[in-house]
């Protein structure tokens, strides 16, 4: 079976329409200026946004190619659409945190009306004893309301209700992870790359695991061919529409592949752990959750005289080793590798907060 050029094919669709999407950019105002400045921004010139534009076509038009259209493609389309269109928007006016949370909720409820929903997760806890007396998987479609409106439909409450927080969650997160240039295309890339491995394994029993390989190279491949003009120094950036779009995509296919929520988490743990962190950290100084700042991993590395070069590398060979890390582990050996990893990460960005706070104040 040939995955090859579904790859090729989102790549070199996203390396042309890139160029395309910077100058329309220019045009209608979508860029990130110095003037307006972010707390978290890093450039110095006016830069276009709306890459994600770029990304989703791509997507559409590999996907239709090798793909198809179904059900659940369709919710991903539309769902990507709400996203990108949102994101689009946000880049020429700042439509506020909870506008775009609402647009965030909304495209998650499109797919999971498609069909794509979590009925089950694996039990971390299953190999500890009686801790794992609930059983090998968790069931997450005990609790279902069928309703009539325009003929029978059926919600099951937990799975749904699981599926769009996680959808929503990995959105944000990897729009937290939007630091250095080429640091968020590199960590989607190699975690649908994951997903494509986790979903080839069972691609002989289950054909549906097929469409799942595919998008996730096509996701891959589009992201690549973005990344070429994406890493530093930027001529194009994501902005919130290639974010949400890349996240949302990451999130669905990993429901898909047979709920690897597990593998998601493990490959992306660092910019997790971190996106995370900065929400507790900002609700407990009685800030916005959403009001960005320059105390991420990434800007405290940089505070250390790292490039941003090296950083996005850093980010992508610790994203590849814990991807082949989750590949190979089982469901609780993943639970405490995760938590491991967590550990670590939230104990050096508390040692590089308070140690570059007293250098700051010095």
């Amino acid at each position: 079976m040939n995955f090859v050029l579904p790859f090729l094919a989102a790549f070199l669709t996203a390396a042309v329409l890139t160029p395309a999407a910077m100058v329309l950019a220019r045009r209608f105002g979508l860029v990130d200026d110095p003037k307006r400045r972010h707390p978290g921004a890093l450039h110095t010139q006016v830069v276009p946004r709306g890459g994600g534009l770029a990304i989703y076509m791509a997507v559409i038009l590999a996907s239709l190619i090798f793909v198809g259209i179904t059900k659940k493609t369709l919710g991903i389309f539309a769902g990507g659409l709400i996203l990108v269109i949102v994101g689009l928007v946000d880049d020429r006016v700042d439509l506020g945190s909870w506008r775009k949370l609402a647009s965030q909720i909304l495209a998650a409820t499109v797919v999971v009306a498609s069909g794509i929903g979590i009925a089950f997760i694996a039990n971390p806890l299953f190999a500890f004893g009686n801790f794992g007396a609930i059983g090998e998987v968790i069931r997450l479609d005990s609790l279902r309301v069928t309703f009539n409106f325009l003929g029978a439909h059926s919600v099951l409450v937990w799975a749904d209700l699981f599926a769009l927080f996680w959808i929503v969650w990995v959105i944000n997160m990897v729009n937290f992870s939007s630091g250095v240039d080429g640091q968020m295309p590199g960590i989607v890339i190699v975690a649908l790359l994951v997903i494509f491995a986790a979903s080839l394994r069972f691609a002989g029993h289950d054909p549906s695991q097929v469409l799942v390989a595919k998008l996730a190279l096509i996701g891959a491949g589009a992201t690549a061919g973005f990344l070429i003009f994406n890493f530093y120094p930027a001529r194009i950036f994501p902005g919130d529409s290639g974010s949400y779009f890349l996240g949302f995509l990451v999130a669905v296919l990993a429901i898909l592949s047979g709920a690897k929520v597990g593998t998601a988490i493990l490959v992306m743990a660092v910019p997790l752990t971190d996106g995370v962190f900065t929400i507790v950290r900002r609700i407990a100084s009685g800030k916005s959750p959403f009001l960005g700042d320059r105390k991420h991993l990434h800007h405290r590395l940089l505070e250390l005289g790292w490039g941003q070069r090296r950083i996005a590398l850093f980010y992508w060979v610790l994203c590849a080793i814990l991807g082949a890390v989750a590949l190979l582990l089982p469901a609780a050996q993943k639970l405490f590798a995760g938590v491991l990893v967590a550990t670590v990460v939230i104990g050096g960005l508390l040692w590089l907060n308070t140690n570059l706070s007293q250098k700051h104040q010095r």
